[in-house]
């Protein structure tokens, strides 16, 4: 086997077999005839596996790596990521099942997420997974619920901070939000689990993600520590964890370049030893999704149609919004950009040509790439998009116009 390397910088964690790209091992072809049909989203387990080793070595020993399993909720992908982390984080009753599938300790996942239902929080109450309540509506349902089962709930306040994370792609803290109980009035949500008999677990501070800039980074990761120490004052009781968002950034696009992570785990070593002076015995975990997956991930659809439409040449395939909308620019992107592609069966060739690659959807807005430099592909060629580990398929409308579900596999 080659070890020839795509040049993109995006893509360069994968080897190629010599023309064929090779995930987990196996070259596409043979990938593609082992799931049986395209498209598909494949995971590299080796990958995965690097990706935890990398991070746990630039953080603290005693900080605790959570995987968020809304990056990427495919079971066997979070049974692979229960065996590599240190807790698990879902957002939906979904998500907990898969969780809880696992065999993971339900004390160590963690419940996130504004409106959750009754019977949501009934059955985290019952698993004795932690709820991280999101306002004080909230807090009286757990209690009510939680009495009514004669079960004691592990409860961590999810806290808006005063502040976000600086250049994030997703801002989920500062201002007016949805998202958890703001700072100021949680010495007030504090007070009222004491009056209704209910223990505090910890605090919950999360601001922002996708972030590039370690600097922001470790200044949001700062504030975080000082903001729960703040808080901490405010309880009857010491606070047993404390579980803060990571903020960790992955590049997507021409220009971006991978994070450094020594800053930011320079920062949290220092913070670490700020915290066993002044919270002795308060439990940290950051918590992490996109970073930890989405590079390990491709996907995977077959060229359908070549067309030449004014002098501009169309791939058109077997996938496209419907499966993967984060790469046709429909999901946060102010301004469409390219997500690194490739032809995945053509990694050596010379000839390169400037191709739009679309889907089948009879809508404009289902295109992978536009007006890209690509490998000359045809009927059958295989069109690769990378960077498809985290917020693939399960943040895409796979229902609209009919089309079939892709497959996924973890290699």
């Amino acid at each position: 086997m080659s070890t020839n390397k795509p040049v993109h910088a995006a893509m360069d964690q994968f080897q190629c077999a010599g023309a064929e790209l090779v995930v987990g091992g196996v070259p596409l072809g043979r990938l593609v005839q082992r799931v049986g049909s395209t498209p598909f989203y494949a995971y590299d387990r080796a990958l995965l596996t690097a990706r935890v080793a990398e991070l746990r070595a630039h953080l603290p020993q005693a900080v605790r790596l959570h995987f968020s399993v809304k990056a990427n909720p495919m079971a066997a992908v979070v049974q692979h990521m229960a065996g590599l982390v240190d807790g698990l984080d879902v957002a939906s009753a979904g998500e907990l099942k898969t969780a809880l599938d696992t065999g993971f300790d339900p004390a160590h996942i963690s419940f996130a997420g504004p409106g959750k239902t009754a019977a949501e929080l009934s059955r985290a109450i019952a698993a004795g997974v932690t709820i991280n309540v999101e306002s004080d509506h909230e807090i009286e349902q757990v209690a009510r619920l939680a009495d009514a089962a004669g079960i004691a709930p592990r409860v961590v306040v999810r806290v808006n901070p005063d502040f976000e994370l600086k250049g994030s792609g997703m801002r989920m803290g500062g201002g007016a939000k949805p998202f958890g109980i703001d700072c100021e009035a949680v010495p007030a949500s504090l007070a009222r689990l004491d009056a209704l008999g209910i223990a505090l677990h910890g605090f919950h501070i999360f601001s922002g993600s996708q972030s590039l800039k370690a600097d922001a980074i470790a200044e949001c990761h700062a504030k975080s520590f000082e903001l729960a120490l703040r808080l901490a004052g405010h309880a009857r009781q010491a606070v047993p964890a404390f579980y803060f968002g990571a903020g960790l950034g992955i590049p997507y696009f021409p220009g971006e370049q991978r994070l450094d992570l020594a800053p930011i785990g320079a920062n949290l070593h220092d913070w670490m030893a700020r915290m066993a002076r002044e919270m002795p015995g308060t439990r940290v975990s950051l918590e992490s999704g996109r970073y930890l997956v989405g590079e390990a991930g491709v996907y995977v659809a077959r060229v359908l149609d070549r067309k030449v439409s004014r002098g501009q040449v169309f791939l058109v395939t077997d996938g496209g919004l419907h499966h993967h909308l984060a790469a046709s620019g429909n999901f946060g992107q102010v301004i469409r950009k390219n997500y690194p592609v490739a032809i995945g069966n053509r990694m050596d060739a010379g000839e390169r040509e400037s191709v739009t690659v679309t889907g089948p959807l009879c809508t404009p807005l289902d295109v992978l790439a536009e007006r890209m430099e690509l490998a000359r592909a045809e009927v059958g060629d295989l069109v690769v998009v990378f960077q498809s580990g985290a917020y693939g398929l399960s943040a895409s409308p796979t229902a609209f116009l009919g089309h079939p579900m892709p497959q996924e596999v973890l290699v």
